[in-house]
């Protein structure tokens, strides 16, 4: 029997997910298993790293056991960005992970956040990239950089795991922010700087390479045939990209998951403040992404604890959000004089504000749940109509195409008001595993199943259903971005005032 599918494992904020994929990108069988979040503060959010392994292990053996070893090719990993563990030398943590989502070191951005860090790494100033609570931990918790053998990301942690290797790839490790973007190698200072070194940091390889065989021990635990090649990808924005076949100029992604992300292809490097610059999982290519830190986690939020939904009264079936989506239907563009701001874990592009904070703005007691409901979709849709057309304005290139996947684009609704706030038609991806595939994309053109990764994206992506914008609709919500983008300008020295004055 010829090898003839891939795993692509999706290592993601809450889950980690293995997909075996065919080459024209139908799943074949998928593993999953869940892990929690640790909120130990306002703004601190932490994880357990073994939970990694443990969930990636369990749902790889489960994909294979549907399939059997003998047709699988390759694996290959995507991860959830930024999330970090430091380990000690003999590989265990010393700390829980601190996570993507955490904005503790608001002030080592205000002292180190220059524009020389940002032309470097391509990522302007933000509490999100690594490298600043890795200063963060320098000052505060000294012991902690002193023990540390091992900064790992998401994806080096699991390719260790498989192949014994301290591997990843810069398209994995660069959103860390310690990496040159120009020359796809680490920063000397800027790991200096944090107390590290090269030799406490994982080898960096291109997206798509092979880090090495699966250890024998670890083939024999989760049933993969022995030898299998182990390939690093790229962090999971870009993964998303590569799963949308974002390869080429003109295309763009919109991935809405726990927060939001779009990425624009292209060729050469750039750095400005209207998108973040990210290693393309393309060798020698980038990622012009925008990211909203908030999505399908205000929903999560809002219904676990505002909505109040009875699960008694649901349907066989139902879900709270199918019921407050029938709410929202009702309620006409702009939520009746009710805007929100969706800055739940603080401003991302194209603020960079770490102090800022969701917000719903015109409240009354003719609201009711499912106006603030529409009222967070809308947020998405118009917070995401303001990067896009920041992104084209310092590009000076208008995207031909959005393709939209993450667990938000299972929305109808959701998706018509993203139509309708950006007046131009957005498509589903045909497959909304789409990070996970482009974890599949990278095995399958590794284990040599197509002559190169764009033959390998042309083949297993596609796209299905079409959104078009009302034209009324979108003439509406033109007025209602007027309002909507004056909102955080009004806020900025609020937002401030409360993080500094308030305990």
């Amino acid at each position: 029997m010829s090898r003839d599918l891939v795993i692509g494992v999706d290592c993601s904020t809450t889950a980690s997910k293995a997909v075996v994929w065919d080459v024209q990108g139908k799943a074949i069988a998928t593993g999953r298993r869940t892990y929690g979040l640790d909120h130990v503060r306002s703004g601190w959010v932490e994880q357990n790293a073994p939970d990694w392994w443990q969930a990636t292990s369990g749902a790889i053996a489960e994909a294979v056991k549907a399939v059997g070893a003998d047709r699988i090719a390759a694996i290959a990993v995507t991860h959830q960005r930024e999330t970090f563990v430091c380990l000690d030398a003999a590989g265990n943590p010393i700390r829980p992970a601190i996570t993507w989502m955490d904005i503790r070191a608001t002030a080592e951005v205000d002292a180190y956040g220059t524009e020389e860090v940002h032309r470097i790494t391509g990522k302007p100033p933000n509490p999100t990239p690594a490298w600043y609570k890795l200063l963060w931990l320098r000052k505060h918790e000294p012991e902690t950089i002193a023990r540390t053998a091992h900064v790992v990301d998401v994806a080096g942690y699991l390719i260790q795991k498989l192949t014994g290797e301290w591997a990843t790839s810069w398209a994995c490790a660069d959103p860390l922010g310690l990496v040159d973007l120009q020359r796809f190698d680490y920063d000397d200072k800027l790991l200096e700087k944090a107390g590290l070194d090269r030799s406490k940091v994982s080898k960096l390889l291109p997206p798509g390479a092979v880090a090495g065989p699966v250890l024998p021990e670890i083939a024999s635990e989760l049933g993969l045939p022995l030898g299998l090649p182990v390939v690093v990808g790229a962090g999971d924005g870009q993964s998303a990209g590569l799963g949308c076949n974002v390869t080429r100029p003109g295309r763009a992604y919109l991935n809405i998951g726990t927060g939001t992300v779009s990425g624009v292809y292209a060729e050469s490097y750039s750095h400005a403040m209207a998108y973040r610059t990210m290693g393309g999982p393309v060798p020698g290519t980038y990622i012009f992404e925008t990211f909203i830190g908030g999505g399908t986690q205000n929903i999560v939020w809002f219904v676990e604890q505002l909505a109040g939904i009875d699960a008694k009264t649901l349907k066989p079936g139902e879900t709270p959000e199918q019921v407050l989506e029938r709410m929202a239907a009702d309620v006409p563009e702009g939520a009746g004089q009710l805007l929100c701001l969706p800055y739940w874990t603080g401003a991302m592009t194209p603020y960079w504000d770490g102090h800022a904070r969701g917000a719903f703005v015109g409240l009354s007691g003719l609201h009711g749940k499912g106006h603030m409901y529409r009222a967070i979709l809308e947020a998405i849709a118009l917070e995401e109509r303001l990067l896009t057309t920041g992104v084209e304005s310092a590009t000076g290139r208008v995207l031909d195409e959005i393709v939209l996947l993450g667990g938000g684009a299972r929305s109808p609704l959701w998706c018509q008001i993203i139509a309708n706030v950006l007046g131009r038609t957005v498509r589903l991806a045909r497959e909304q595993e789409s990070t996970a595939l482009g974890a599949g994309i990278h095995a399958a053109a590794a284990a040599g199943l197509f002559p190169g990764l764009r033959d390998a994206a042309d083949a297993m992506t596609g796209v299905s259903k079409s959104f078009t914008p009302d034209p009324k609709s979108h003439d509406r919500y033109s007025g209602i971005f007027e309002a909507y983008r004056s909102i955080y300008p009004g806020l900025k020295t609020t937002f401030r005032l409360i993080s500094e004055k308030t305990p």
